[in-house]
């Protein structure tokens, strides 16, 4: 018999999740004869922690359901067939699928994708060639399209998305990146390391100030991930005719009462600018676009990645708490 080990919620947050919200539980995998017909026992190798995953630790229903107490959570995860009973993914291959937080994940072929090792390491599926990649481009090509000469401000910039959607607003033509990150550390990063023009850190002072240090002349194009005051200061800076994608709102996660809206939002109307959400599953049929992009800027080296990485199964709560204070640069993997 072989034992799986895997991460089950027990507890709802309020306001911060702590440790003790999460169990490592182990449980007894089926042997491969037991697999019903078109299933695969995956061994996972990595798997992804996100800020998405806090909303779903609410009871509420969000667009994805809420993670059940007691069960095993979910979430991105690559890992290598060991047993198949599905003619169309053999024993052997690599595969992308749905439910990380787990050793081994019994799935069904139907919700498996084959990843291409020959085009990037297996750790790349879960980032760049992932749906973090694909956030940045859906966010800049449909939902905020950059436009020549553009001036781009990416919050959150350091992060996964963050750090690919910097490097991609100058491919797309920007004439000036700007992002935000929290500590001198990120900030020095992000101009050293992802391409950045200038960097805010918005624990250094004023945020206004600094973006209008920054972008005196304003800005086109700004990609949200954290809400609050930075979504206030964009749209004081944003242009006319401006676009902003709202990918996330971190900075309002833990909260434990509702979040008011910014208090200069009619400033859009005024502006003739947009405000856009952005659900990624929308925009799954861009993958083979962006992969077909990104897998030869990786293998040229113009796109550059990082990974933050935790080792084993047990890190995982704590891989994603870190996470979510801002303690990743790049993406934030656990390595099973």
């Amino acid at each position: 018999m072989t034992v799986n080990r895997e991460i089950h919620l027990v507890a709802r947050p309020s306001g911060e999740p702590r440790p003790q919200d999460f169990q490592l539980v182990s449980t007894a995998l089926p042997e491969p004869a037991e697999l019903a017909e078109d299933q695969v026992l995956v061994r996972n190798t990595w798997m992804s922690v996100d800020p998405y995953m806090r909303e779903r630790m609410h009871e509420g229903e969000s667009y994805l359901p809420p993670f059940q107490l007691g069960a095993p959570m979910e979430g991105s995860a690559i890992g290598e067939v060991v047993a198949s009973r599905s003619a169309d993914i053999p024993v052997g291959t690599t595969v992308v699928h749905f439910l990380g937080w787990r050793e081994y994940a019994v799935v069904d072929a139907a919700a498996v994708t084959v990843a291409d090792l020959s085009l990037a390491p297996a750790e790349a599926w879960l980032g760049a060639l992932g749906t973090t990649g694909l956030t940045a481009y859906a966010a800049l090509t449909q939902v905020a399209p950059v436009r020549e000469g553009d001036v781009v401000l990416v919050s959150a910039a350091a992060g996964a998305v963050g750090s690919i959607a910097g490097q991609l607003a100058r491919k797309l033509g920007a004439s000036r990146v700007i992002g935000s990150a929290g500590g001198p550390r990120k900030a020095k990063k992000l101009v050293q390391d992802f391409g950045y023009d200038a960097a805010i850190d918005h624990r250094a002072g004023s945020l206004a100030e600094q973006l209008a240090e920054a972008a005196p002349d304003g800005i086109d194009v700004y990609v949200d991930h954290v809400g609050g005051d930075h979504l206030v200061a964009a749209i004081d800076a944003l242009r006319h005719g401006g676009r902003i994608a709202m990918v996330g709102a971190i900075s309002s996660y833990n909260a434990t009462e509702p979040v008011p809206g910014p208090g200069n939002l009619f400033a859009l109307a005024a502006k003739d600018a947009t405000l856009r959400g952005m659900l990624i599953n929308s925009y799954f049929h861009l993958f083979p676009e962006w992969i077909g992009k990104a897998a030869g800027w990786l293998a040229d080296d113009s796109l550059h990645t990082e990974l933050t990485v935790a080792e084993g199964i047990d890190r995982a709560p704590f891989a994603f708490l870190d996470m979510m204070r801002g303690g990743n640069v790049g993406k934030m993997l656990v390595k099973l």
